[in-house]
């Protein structure tokens, strides 16, 4: 280890709690990264990589993008500014930007960050049903407070005895949530209808949330009439369906995965990609549930509050981001298709050559690489049949020869449009060279 680097992280423990400043940073092999442009990232002793880890997804145009940083200069230069008394223009501008492109949004409310929008969205819910308890997914992931902090990415001792159609016992990913919220959540296998009806039957359920399609274990897709499924469900039993599209919004379409799948929510999530990686989530749905944030009674008004939503920065950022797409949508998803279509065929060409079974799943600019031999359709599904050790090895060597994915498992690799047909002809010939030497 580099002494720079050794020094690094030494003074990281010092003063930082967990070394980190987002735990789900912390990654082994340590890595000192000081810069990042375009498709590459850059550590401390100048080495260079390809980036397809792209800070957990957010880079639909790269790192640094020209346009949508003179966007922000712009704004600061313009004299906008943090007000926050009564509503700016740029406000109303963004608002309808996005309800023009998403299908599930009526009206909406901006925050700083997805995790946010997703606990306004259950507040929503809440106040809409007035029920209380929330189901999420096994392996889904929905941010990092207290009442979606459960059956994240268990291992296999705790799900192999489960069965299909019932409900998981409890699993918190966190110390510090209260034993008391465990009465109002419950978990269950995402693509398991089944279990969803059980479950919401029991007339108790204010919201099912999950991602459209699991992205914080890869890329885990819906079965055929699974979404349909849930919406139908969901409209029978008076649950809210939540979209989380912090991960699949605008990566994967203009108008979320929602407008791919003919799904729609009734409260959605968006954030990552809606400005390029400025930080900013949006929370929105329909305009029965959105306009209790004004509702006349203090007893049904749900307040969604934050000094910095709607921040002319990243609003800027989000505008121009969102114009872009909006303008060129069929060059930019053409684009990120192309190169998402080159680089499976050229891994799905190394790994024929070798004697184990990988199977790879992409959706547009999004991929994982699964060291098993069907695509997986649960959590389950990945924990019982995927070579995590082989997974880790891969992509730990790929790191030392300058292709960069985060070094945990299952984690789904990103590309942008600032990657080249070089940077993904590279990444085709570096794994070649890495896979002969997995075990």
């Amino acid at each position: 280890m580099p002494e720079n680097l050794t020094t690094q992280v030494e003074r990281q423990r010092q003063y930082i709690a967990g070394g980190t400043m987002s735990l789900n940073r912390a990654i082994n092999p340590s890595k000192l990264f000081v810069r990042a442009e375009g498709a590459y990232l850059y550590d401390a002793d100048g080495k260079q990589y390809i980036d397809y880890h792209a800070g957990f997804a957010p880079y639909l145009f790269g790192h640094g993008d020209k346009e949508i940083d003179d966007a922000v200069i712009d704004a600061i230069r313009s004299g906008a500014s943090l007000i926050g008394a009564g509503t700016m223009p740029w406000e109303a501008e963004i608002a309808e930007l996005i309800t023009g492109c998403v299908p599930g949004i009526e009206q909406l409310q901006l925050t700083s960050t997805g995790s946010e929008a997703v606990g306004y969205a259950l507040r929503l819910a809440r106040a809409h049903t007035g029920r209380d308890v929330v189901v999420v997914m096994q392996g889904g992931y929905n941010g990092c407070f207290d009442y979606v902090s459960y059956n994240l990415m268990d291992p296999a001792s705790f799900v192999e005895p489960h069965r299909p159609g019932e409900e998981y016992p409890l699993s918190v990913t966190t110390a510090g949530v209260p034993k008391v919220i465990d009465q109002i959540v419950r978990a269950i296998e995402y693509n398991d209808l089944e279990a969803a009806e059980r479950t919401l039957a029991k007339g108790d359920v204010a919201a099912i949330i999950l991602e459209p399609i699991l992205q914080n274990i890869g890329i885990v897709k819906p079965l055929p009439g699974y979404l349909e499924g849930l919406r139908a469900l969901c409209d029978k039993y008076g649950t809210v369906l939540i979209f989380d599209e912090v991960k699949t919004g605008f990566r994967h379409a203009l108008g979320g995965y929602q407008s791919l799948s003919g799904v729609t929510p009734d409260l959605c999530t968006f954030g990552k990609a809606v400005a390029n990686g400025y930080p900013m989530g949006v929370v929105g749905g329909k305009r029965e549930i959105m306009s209790l944030c004004a509702h006349p009674s203090p007893a049904k008004r749900v307040v969604i509050a934050g000094t910095y939503n709607g921040h002319p920065v990243n609003v800027a950022a989000a505008k121009a981001c969102l114009t872009r797409l909006k303008t060129r949508e069929k060059e930019v998803y053409g684009e990120l298709e192309r190169l998402g279509a080159r680089l499976e065929a050229g891994l799905n060409e190394v790994f024929a050559k070798r004697n184990y079974p990988t199977t790879i799943v992409r959706q547009g600019s999004a991929f994982a690489v699964y060291f098993m031999d069907h695509a997986p359709v649960s959590w389950r599904d990945v924990v019982l049949n995927h070579d995590a050790e082989r997974d880790i090895n891969f992509r730990r060597a790929l790191i030392e020869k300058g292709v960069f994915q985060f070094p945990v498992i299952t984690k789904q690799g990103s590309i942008s449009l600032a990657h080249t047909d070089a940077d993904i002809d590279r990444t085709i010939e570096l794994a070649e060279t890495v896979v002969s030497t997995l075990n």
